[in-house]
């Protein structure tokens, strides 16, 4: 990931200094949203100015392209913690490129989804994992294997059926990192 950072860095470089008057470059407008999704998690960027100041000098074409579209919604939904149209943008729109930059970002935008999950939800409801397994994108087994990681007990019904009791006051996030867990939705692209 550092390498495709500093070589998408070199690349916005290159497309700067041969900025001139209002020329777009054919692949131009892709690069810049993979630069924008390198930088989902900081408010600025190596040049020092912060994302919001550095989209109001990319030209309006690239901003309106379909790519730059998907980068700033993927954005607006990861600032906002809106899990359900994060995973949904991702899995209805993503390619395998923008995928892999944003595979990093998605175990961190579960652990909000559990979090708001296990705060928000009724004590005596327990959260059926069948249903936030489809909201996470990922298989009910790994849920339960995330949910375990983050510090969170499930359980089970008379009838077999996992739950993820809510008001659990031992949610953190894992120390030594997220384990690997698939994008239900976007198996093509897992290796």
């Amino acid at each position: 990931m550092e390498q495709l950072t500093k070589a998408l860095t070199s690349l916005y470089n290159l497309y700067d200094a041969n900025r001139d008057s209002g020329t777009v470059y054919r692949n131009e407008a892709e690069f810049r949203s993979l630069y924008v999704l390198l930088h989902l998690d900081s408010n600025t960027q190596p040049m020092g100015e912060s994302l919001s100041l550095w989209f109001r000098i990319v030209l309006h074409p690239i901003i309106r392209s379909k790519e730059m579209c998907f980068a700033r919604s993927v954005l607006r939904f990861y600032q906002m913690g809106n899990y359900m149209r994060f995973f949904s943008t991702i899995s209805a729109e993503a390619s395998y490129l923008q995928y892999c930059i944003l595979e990093p970002y998605i175990n961190k935008v579960r652990a909000l989804a559990l979090s708001y999950i296990n705060n928000a939800g009724y004590k005596l409801h327990p959260y059926p994992l069948v249903h936030l397994s489809k909201l996470l994108k990922m298989k009910e087994s790994d849920l339960e294997v995330l949910c375990n990681a983050c510090g969170l007990e499930t359980c089970a019904d008379d009838m077999g059926n996992k739950l993820l009791p809510t008001k659990q006051t031992t949610f953190c996030c894992p120390k030594e990192g997220f384990q690997s867990y698939n994008f239900t939705g976007l198996e093509q692209f897992e290796s």
